[in-house]
């Protein structure tokens, strides 16, 4: 994809945006990322930007959205936080990146074997991270198990199940406390969906809106 224009980003809808993310999410898991000038990039988007998309992820090295979703510089906004949480100062940011800025769609991608998810099963305490983590109480509780199930992060199926919950209830989050992205969806401008990159073999799940 050439780097995005005003006259590019026009013509992208939510529909488009989701399936450039998976496009370029199978070339990276197939190892057939294309080539880019990035320096180049650097020099087009300098007086400008029009992404298409805008993505909420955790600050897990091993998940750097620009790379598994094969883009560019100037495609995609990228927010991320310990346990892509949602807070005011993510809203503000995504309200600002479709509003303002005209992307057509909000991921937000959690991702397998997430520390931050861990910590929130395991009840961790540490300085400001536990109230970071208490953002993510509310998907462990909400995760249901079978009788007598290890519910702690030495069970890495339920950590994932909860990295899911956590994916789902951040979506719902968004549309309830930000009207002007609520606004934006009903009117069919943006598109909200949740995914799950897995740190395993590099593909993402993405969840029906």
């Amino acid at each position: 994809m050439p780097t995005q224009t005003k006259e590019t980003q026009d013509q992208i809808t939510p529909e488009i945006a989701l399936q450039h993310l998976k496009d370029g999410n199978h070339r990276f898991t197939h190892n057939t990322k294309r080539n880019r000038d990035l320096l180049g990039q650097v020099k087009q988007t300098a007086t400008g930007q029009f992404p298409f998309a805008s993505v909420v992820g955790c600050i897990d090295s091993r998940v750097p959205n620009e790379t598994i979703f094969d883009q560019g510089i100037g495609s995609i906004f990228s927010a991320r936080v310990a346990g892509n949480i949602i807070n005011e100062d993510i809203l503000g940011s995504l309200e600002f990146a479709c509003q303002v800025a005209g992307t057509k769609l909000i991921v937000v991608l959690g991702h397998t074997s997430c520390g931050a998810v861990k910590g929130a099963c395991d009840d961790v305490k540490l300085g400001n991270l536990t109230h970071l983590l208490a953002k993510i109480k509310p998907s462990v509780e909400a995760t249901g198990s079978e009788d007598g199930a290890d519910r702690s992060s030495k069970n890495s199926a339920f950590v994932n199940a909860v990295a899911e919950t956590n994916v789902n209830l951040a979506v719902e989050q968004i549309r309830a406390q930000s009207e002007v992205l609520k606004a934006l969806e009903d009117e069919g401008k943006i598109a909200i969906v949740g995914a799950m990159y897995d740190v395993a073999n590099g593909q993402v799940e993405f969840y029906k809106a």
